[in-house]
């Protein structure tokens, strides 16, 4: 999306952050107070939980998935040097790409396990960001190669299949594990989803009908669907498996997710319009044009959601 957007644009840094910053701490900070609520309800140690809070700034300890955002903000704080590179040339990011395996390859001959800063970190993450950055780089090459993708994401999915059968995330053969398939994993996830995410951009014309608005609108909710499904998908889940039928089935799991997906959509709905969207009309125009003429950033940002 920012490789999309800020392409040959120069940007005010200052601003871009905290055009970020009203998009993602307004929601962030009420995660934490409810979070910390629930603690002192059940008695938990709430100095420890502000003590994870101010860490979660470096490390992976904000509640309820908040650990993406300290890797989002992580990649922010480097998106600078990253447009620097790829402006200077286009296979820049190739190198770093190559840097980050390595740094992790390191890391687990070091230590004996990477999944943690894998999966947890931008120290994994950040080849999601790079293969981003990258495929809209080459987005030509990628538009209508169908056959090329289709293949791609196949292998994906046997691939995906064969980690879950030697334990996927938890059971291989621990966690953390020690296997040094968290060493590329991150690459070959941020590979696959950043060409499918370009093929579909440039290979289509895409449709502006009801169904398209509504996932575009799902797309919008989503930041307020992923920071608050914690508080309400898993005490659902909870209730089903006690009162109604224990979730072990794939297919009964694979439906009630669904079930859960289509709960949490209002739900979003009311977050963005009464949490998120307030703030939004404080944001600044943070791209630079060449002629003066109107920014399109913050509508930009507005349509595409978090």
């Amino acid at each position: 999306m920012f490789a999309k957007l800020l392409d040959g644009k120069k940007i005010k840094y200052m601003s871009f952050m905290w055009n970020r910053f009203l998009r993602l701490a307004p929601l962030l900070i009420i995660v934490i107070i409810l979070a910390g609520y629930q603690k002192y309800l059940s008695g938990s140690d709430l100095f420890n939980y502000a003590k994870s809070i101010i860490a979660g700034v470096i490390k992976p300890s904000l509640p309820n998935g908040g650990w993406s955002i300290t890797a989002e903000f992580h990649f922010y704080l480097i998106l600078p040097a990253l447009l620097f590179l790829t402006n200077k040339w286009k296979y820049s990011l190739i190198f770093v790409l190559i840097a980050a395996v390595t740094i992790r390859s390191l890391l687990h001959q070091d230590i004996g396990q990477i999944q943690t800063f894998s999966y947890w970190t931008i120290i994994g993450r950040v080849d999601q960001f790079l293969l981003g950055i990258m495929a809209y780089q080459f987005r030509n090459n990628i538009s209508k190669r169908h056959l090329l993708v289709l293949s791609t994401l196949t292998f994906f999915s046997v691939f995906y299949w064969y980690f879950d059968s030697q334990g996927g995330f938890y059971m291989n053969p621990s966690y953390p594990s020690p296997s040094p398939i968290w060493i590329y994993l991150p690459t070959l996830e941020g590979f696959a989803y950043a060409l499918a995410i370009a093929w579909y951009d440039n290979s289509f014309e895409h449709s502006t009908g009801k169904i398209s608005r509504f996932i575009a609108l799902i797309g919008t909710y989503s930041y307020s669907i992923y920071l608050l499904h914690f508080f309400i998908v898993f005490k659902l889940s909870s209730a089903i498996n006690s009162n109604i039928i224990y979730i072990s089935n794939i297919y009964i799991a694979m439906f009630l997710s669904v079930i859960s997906f289509l709960v949490m959509v209002p739900i979003g709905y009311v977050s963005y319009r009464f949490v998120e969207s307030p703030f939004l009309r404080f944001r600044t125009r943070y791209i630079v044009a060449d002629k003066p003429k109107k920014s399109c950033s913050v509508e930009y940002e507005r349509k595409m959601g978090p």
